[in-house]
């Protein structure tokens, strides 16, 4: 910044409270919700978990995809936007607890997904996984869902890393709205 005498003015300016760091803020206040637990079980039995009440909850779900044995949800606290999971309606922890029918309606609905996303957002790649048990990283380890995460060039990598934020350019339900109209089925 000019000074106006030639000479150049070195002071930061800070949007924020805190140390100036000459980093922009990208306020995520919806955020909060995820780092306090909300919505998490208090215990792993069937009655707590919220993937067995989701498919119960209508649109307020954001179910975009009812199977026989699985359903498709949007993340509630998406890593990207699109970011779907795949979950068994039985109430099961562990991948090797599904019956061959489950694992395979998983691997046919995670097929699914990737193509609809492909075909209505234009993702390039795609994150796939499940983390099976707490120590693994699952958030809500006795419900088992296979992440679909997708990816585009120049997508927000540094934002978690650097920015330590996570970037969503549309409303959740208008996500969901825009995939189940648009499924792509086998």
């Amino acid at each position: 910044m000019s000074t106006g005498d030639g000479q150049e003015d070195e002071t930061l300016v800070q949007d924020g409270i805190g140390e100036p760091d000459d980093l922009d803020r990208l306020w995520t206040p919806h955020r909060m919700a995820y780092i306090r637990g909300e919505n998490k079980p208090s215990d792993a039995s069937e009655g707590e978990c919220p993937f067995c009440r989701i498919p119960t909850a209508g649109e307020d779900g954001l179910v975009v995809l009812r199977g026989e044995l699985c359903f498709v949800v949007l993340n509630l606290y998406p890593y990207a936007p699109g970011h779907l999971m795949v979950c068994p309606y039985r109430h099961i922890a562990d991948y090797t607890e599904t019956t061959d029918p489950e694992a395979a309606e998983i691997a046919d609905l995670t097929r699914q997904a990737m193509r609809t996303l492909r075909a209505v957002s234009g993702a390039a790649g795609f994150n796939l996984g499940m983390n099976q048990g707490a120590i693994a990283g699952a958030g809500i380890s006795a419900h088992l869902h296979q992440h679909v995460v997708p990816r585009w060039p120049g997508d927000q990598n540094f934002m978690p890393v650097i920015g330590r934020t996570k970037t969503l350019p549309e409303l959740l339900t208008d996500t969901r709205d825009l995939l189940a109209a648009s499924w792509v089925g086998a």
